[in-house]
C-alpha cells in the first residue's frame, strides 16, 4: 500500500501534467496570432485575416480547458500541502497575487475583445486586444516560473519560526523575482510553449494539405508557423545550455542524476542515451567521453561533482527516471531542430509541399513539444527531491498531517476520471474545429459559401 507522500506526489504530478498541456498552446497560439494579424493588417491579404478567425477559435478553446484544469492544484496546496503552504505562504502568496494582478487579468480582459469584437471595435483595436492576451498569457508563466524556481533556488527571504512553526519571510522581493534559476528557465518554459503551438499550427495545416483542404491558406500558415519552429527550436539549445549552468552551480545533485554521474573525482560523460545502476553507480549507454566536463568547464580535464558527493538521503530518490526524463527531452529537442531544418531546405528549394511523407511527419509531430515540455518538468521536479524547496524543506515534511492515503486514492481515482472526460471533450471540439475549417461555412442567407470565400481570398493575394 502506498503512502501520503507517494500519492500525493503522483496526484499532482498528474494534475499539473495534464493542465500544462494547454498554457503552452495558449502561449505559443498566441504569438502566432499577433503574427496572423499582425500581417493582416500590414497587407491587407484576407488570407492572413482567416487564419487568425480561424486560430482564435482553437485558442479560446486551450485557453478555457487550461483555466478549468488549473483550479484544482490550488486546493491540493491547501489539502495535501498544507505544511508546504505555511511555509511557502508568504512567497507563493505574492507571485500569485503578481499573476491574478498583471497577468490574468490583462489576459482575460482583452479575450472578450479577442474573441467578440471583430465587428465591434476598429481592426487597430483588435490587434491591441490580441497582443494583450498573449502578453497576459506570457506574464502569467512568469510568475508561475518564479514561484516554482524560487523553490528551486530560494532567494530574497529569512526564516520566521523554528521548527514546524518555522515559514520564509520575503526580506527582498526583487530578489526573491529574479532568483539564481528564474530568467533561464522563464525562456526555456516560453520557447517550449511557443514550439508547441507552432507544432499545432504545422499539424493542422499539414493535414490539409495532404487532404487538399484550404491549400493556399495552410501553405502560408504553415510557411510562418515553420519559421517560428525553427528559430526557437534552435533557441533551445542556447536556453537549454544556461539552464544546465545554473543547475551545476545551484543544484549540483540534479546534475549528476541527470547524467548519472557518480564519481566526483572523475570527468563526466555526456550521454546519448543510457541505463543507470544505483546498485553499480554505473551507467550504460552512448556517451560522448568528457563532454560534460567540456560543457561545464570548458576543459577535458576539470572533475564534475558526482553523486557520492551527497549522502543518500539528500540524493533524487529516482536517479534513472531523472535521466531518462531528461535525455528524452534533449532527444525530442535536437528532433525538432533536424525536422524543421530539413523542411526549410525544402522550402529553399521550392519542393516543401510536393513531400508528403515530410507532411504526414509534421501531422503526427504535435505531440512532440508536448512530450519534451513534459519530461523537462519531470526532470526538474524529480531531480529537486528529496527536497520540495531545496535545502529548506524536505517533501516528507510538507505534507497534511490530517489526510489519510485512502483519501488521496479517492481522490485522485475521480481527477482522473473527470481529467480523462475533459481530455476527451478537448480532442473532440478540437477536431470538430479542425474538420469544419478555416472558414466560415454559410448557414445564414447572405453569407459566401466556403468556395466563394476561397475565391475572395485567393484574388487578394
Amino acid at each position: 500500500m502506498m503512502d501520503v507522500e507517494i500519492l500525493s506526489r503522483i496526484q499532482f504530478a498528474f494534475t499539473i501534467a495534464f493542465h500544462y498541456i494547454y498554457p503552452p498552446l495558449s502561449i505559443g497560439l498566441g504569438l502566432l496570432l499577433v503574427i496572423f494579424e499582425g500581417l493582416y493588417l500590414k497587407t491587407g491579404n484576407k488570407v492572413y485575416e482567416q487564419l487568425t478567425r480561424f486560430w482564435i477559435k482553437i485558442f479560446a478553446l486551450t485557453f478555457g480547458i487550461g483555466v478549468a484544469t488549473g483550479i484544482v492544484m490550488e486546493f491540493e496546496f491547501g489539502t495535501n500541502w498544507a505544511t508546504y503552504s505555511r511555509y511557502v505562504g508568504d512567497v507563493f502568496g505574492s507571485a500569485l497575487a503578481a499573476e491574478g494582478l498583471f497577468a490574468f487579468a490583462l489576459e482575460s480582459g482583452f479575450l472578450g475583445i479577442l474573441l467578440f469584437g471583430w465587428n465591434r471595435v476598429s481592426p487597430v483595436m483588435h490587434f491591441i486586444s490580441t497582443i494583450g492576451v498573449f502578453l497576459g498569457s506570457m506574464f502569467s508563466a512568469v510568475w508561475i516560473v518564479v514561484a516554482n524556481s524560487w523553490m528551486q533556488t530560494p532567494a530574497g527571504y529569512h526564516i520566521v519560526g523554528e521548527g514546524m512553526d518555522a515559514r520564509a519571510e520575503i526580506i527582498d522581493f526583487w530578489g526573491m523575482v529574479f532568483n539564481p534559476s528564474s530568467v533561464d528557465r522563464i525562456s526555456h518554459v516560453w520557447i517550449g510553449a511557443f514550439l508547441a503551438g507552432a507544432f499545432l499550427v504545422l499539424s493542422v495545416h499539414a493535414y490539409y494539405i495532404i487532404k487538399d483542404k484550404h491549400v493556399e491558406i495552410s501553405k502560408k500558415g504553415f510557411k510562418i508557423a515553420l519559421a517560428v519552429a525553427t528559430i526557437f527550436s534552435l533557441s533551445q539549445l542556447f536556453t537549454g545550455h544556461r539552464s544546465a549552468e545554473v543547475v551545476a552551480h545551484h543544484q549540483p545533485a540534479k546534475l549528476a542524476a541527470m547524467e548519472g554521474h557518480f564519481d566526483s573525482l572523475a570527468v563526466a560523460d555526456m550521454y546519448i542515451m543510457g541505463w543507470v545502476d544505483t546498485e553499480s553507480k554505473e551507467v550504460t549507454g552512448l556517451a560522448i567521453p568528457k563532454g560534460l566536463t567540456f560543457l561545464l568547464h570548458q576543459d577535458f580535464e576539470t572533475p564534475v561533482l558526482g553523486l557520492d558527493a551527497f549522502p543518500e538521503d539528500e540524493q533524487p530518490n529516482a536517479i534513472n527516471a531523472v535521466f531518462q526524463f531528461y535525455h528524452l527531452m534533449v532527444a525530442i529537442g535536437m528532433v525538432l531542430i533536424g525536422l524543421t531544418l530539413l523542411a526549410c531546405w525544402f522550402w529553399y528549394r521550392g519542393t516543401l509541399f510536393d513531400k508528403k511523407w515530410l507532411l504526414w511527419i509534421f501531422t503526427f509531430s504535435v505531440i512532440l513539444p508536448q512530450l519534451a515540455n513534459q519530461f523537462g518538468w519531470y526532470a526538474a521536479e524529480m531531480g529537486r527531491q528529496p527536497w520540495v524547496v531545496y535545502g529548506l524543506l524536505r517533501t516528507s515534511d510538507a505534507l497534511s498531517k490530517a489526510v489519510t492515503a485512502n483519501q488521496v486514492l479517492f481522490s485522485l481515482i475521480m481527477f482522473t476520471i473527470v481529467y480523462m472526460l475533459l481530455f476527451v471533450l478537448f480532442i473532440y471540439l478540437l477536431n470538430k474545429k479542425i474538420q469544419h475549417g478555416p472558414y466560415d461555412m454559410a448557414h445564414i442567407e447572405g453569407r459566401p459559401q466556403q468556395r466563394d470565400m476561397e475565391k475572395v481570398i485567393s484574388n487578394s493575394k
